[in-house]
């Protein structure tokens, strides 16, 4: 067992075996994007479901990391790039793994886009991101896509098996990727990888219904859950978008049980502040 196991094993819910993380870490390449203007805000509403990971730029967990509940896994994303650069796709470091766990972060995850003029950068980028990580006891989250001029389809299914592959084989610990609508042969690149694979959800979507129906399939094909930001965060009700994403990943049976724990919490935290103001009355 690595000293990572251990740490990585928190991202897995105890009874779905799945992992849900919210990624919240699209400032850097956005600016300012719709539905991630107040963070604190989103915070609470992800926290309120069954989520084991949050994904943060260093800055943002700087000043959240006491909004990230203590049973969910604290992600310092590493990469980073704006959509204004040449080209789009082009990822660097911005934060190390020591950086990382100053701040509070149980796992760090680094951005990959392959088949393009920067892909050897990037690869060169995670290789020692991953040695820095597991040499400190890190699992690494890694979000690999096919992105570039050369890329004809971004859902080509040999490039999505081939972003699964190459995170087994440069020993990320979780890899995320998009699903390429290619059932047998996502499922077989899925069975096949050393590194338990979440879908990623990329630009959001109009059309809730179908991307819920794709989320479903990818998990039919073995998926170990989601990292899924935009398509909850932009939903006209994010908070009925996460629920049905956890419905998804964990099943209707772990969701109640949430929503009735927090409704347990919510009627206990009531009666005390009834009970203060009782006392205060006196």
């Amino acid at each position: 067992m690595h000293g990572s196991d251990r740490k990585l094993a928190r991202l897995f819910h105890p009874h779905s075996g799945k992992a849900v993380v919210a990624p919240l870490d699209h400032g850097v390449m956005e600016g300012m994007l719709p539905g991630l203007e107040e963070l604190p805000r989103l915070l609470e509403m992800v926290g309120g479901f069954p989520v084991q990971g949050i994904v943060l730029n260093k800055g943002a967990m700087r000043a959240h990391v006491a909004d990230v509940p203590v049973d969910v896994c604290a992600v310092v994303q590493l990469s980073g790039g704006t959509r204004h650069c040449q080209p789009p796709y082009a990822r660097s470091l911005m934060c190390s793994t020591v950086e990382a766990l100053r701040l509070g972060a149980d796992m760090v995850a680094v951005q990959v886009n392959i088949a393009n003029e920067f892909e050897d950068r990037m690869l060169a980028d995670m290789g020692a991101i991953v040695d820095e990580a597991h040499g400190l006891g890190v699992p690494v989250l890694a979000l690999i896509a096919p992105k570039g001029e050369r890329v004809v389809n971004e859902m080509d299914p040999s490039l999505i098996n081939h972003c699964i592959r190459l995170g087994a084989e440069l020993g990320a610990d979780v890899t995320g990727v998009p699903y390429s609508g290619d059932a047998r042969s996502f499922g077989r690149a899925v069975a096949a990888s050393s590194s338990r694979v979440l879908l990623t959800g990329g630009p959001s979507r109009a059309d809730f219904k179908s991307f819920a129906a794709m989320v479903e399939a990818a998990m039919g094909c073995g998926a170990s859950g989601t990292c899924i930001g935009r398509n909850v965060f932009q939903h006209p009700n994010p908070t009925e978008a996460m629920r049905r994403i956890v419905e998804i990943v964990h099943g209707r049976e772990v969701l109640e049980l949430a929503e009735e724990a927090m409704r347990v919490l919510a009627e206990a935290d009531l009666a005390a502040a009834e009970a203060a103001r009782d006392t205060a009355g006196d």
